[in-house]
């Protein structure tokens, strides 16, 4: 295999016409490592410099490693995968299946060679479960002396989707969870107008987006640290070039003609992706809107055909509520010395 080092985000677009092809024929196929996600994530959140590490047969792209090297919170010279850390749930890097070992020693190759820049810890996190990469990366690294040590970093409840929405009611739910479900949503349409939607084409995506910001800023005091301007930008970004995409899932509830409830989620590979959620605690909190409308999104998932309703990392306890099961992710640190 041949590597080409791309530095800068012209990378992006000499790798375009392959990436997702490959991305789809290895197994980390993950929304998050998308040509249009990792593009988007760098422009808008990345910081320090872009090494884009593409290997070629032939012509054809074999495999992606997309990295960037900045200065830690202790100092320290890293490489972290594009996407790292908190708003690309699952990562790695994309590799033409059975080439996995090659290119994990590639890797480390050019991390050892004069051509790499000085570092002292390269972190690849949010592996998933089934990646090779957490397995693997740390046993090839230790026989070059280097430390790599690979450990749990969170959780992901994922839903099995059934084939009718009755099946999930009666075999994904606890009898009393049934029952509130059920309960909830009876209470909220005998007691108001209510409406639920997903955005189409028809609809004015600016002004849903600007509705689904301000839900977002609404529901609670950390998420209104968290949606920072430059953040607000990533996010208007990533809504836009998914819903041209056909990716975007965003989801309103109207209680009496007024928004109080979204949900932004994206549809790929089978799985519905919930990516984040707003509410206005002001309006209607007593009924619910928020577990109504997941609810709703849940029928809508299996209604489409999709396998998986995916609530990406955290244990929050209402995920369970819905008959979650925990999947996991990893993070795989290397350092260069053993005493590092």
């Amino acid at each position: 295999m041949d590597l080409k080092l791309y530095t800068d985000a012209s990378g992006f677009d000499a790798l375009r016409d392959q990436w997702n092809e490959l991305l789809a024929r290895s197994r980390s196929n993950s929304f998050f490592l998308t040509w249009e996600w990792q593009t988007i994530w760098w422009r808008c959140l990345g910081e320090g410099d872009l090494y884009l590490l593409a290997w070629f047969d032939a012509g054809q792209l074999a495999a992606i490693a997309p990295l960037y090297l900045h200065a830690d919170e202790a100092g320290q010279r890293r490489f972290d995968l594009v996407g790292c850390v908190e708003v690309s749930d699952y990562l790695d890097l994309i590799i033409e299946p059975g080439r996995e070992d090659a290119v994990y020693g590639a890797l480390l190759d050019w991390l050892a060679s004069p051509a790499c820049p000085p570092w002292e810890v390269t972190g690849l996190c949010n592996l998933p479960e089934a990646s090779a990469t957490h397995r693997r990366l740390p046993e090839l690294a230790a026989g070059r002396g280097w430390t790599a040590v690979s450990a749990l970093e969170d959780v992901c409840p994922v839903i099995p989707l059934p084939d009718s929405f009755e099946d999930y009611l009666q075999n994904s739910l606890s009898k009393k969870q049934r029952h509130e479900v059920r309960r909830k949503l009876r209470r909220i349409e005998e007691e108001t107008t209510v409406r639920w939607y997903v955005v189409d084409g028809e609809a004015d995506l600016c002004q849903e987006i600007d509705a689904f910001i301000r839900l977002h800023r609404l529901s609670k005091q950390e998420k209104l640290g968290f949606m920072t301007d430059e953040m607000e930008a990533f996010f208007r970004t990533a809504m836009q070039v998914m819903h041209a995409a056909g990716r975007l899932h965003l989801a309103f509830i109207e209680v009496n003609g007024a928004r109080a409830a979204a949900l932004l989620s994206f549809v790929y590979d089978g799985r519905l992706l919930v990516y984040n959620s707003g509410y206005d605690p002001e309006s209607y909190a007593e009924l619910s809107p928020g577990i109504v409308l997941t609810t709703h999104v849940i029928e809508d998932a299996i209604s489409r055909g999709l396998r998986i309703f995916d609530f990406l990392q955290g244990n929050e306890v209402y995920k369970y509520r819905f008959g979650a099961q925990d999947t996991v992710v990893y993070s795989t640190v290397v350092r260069r010395r053993s005493d590092a």
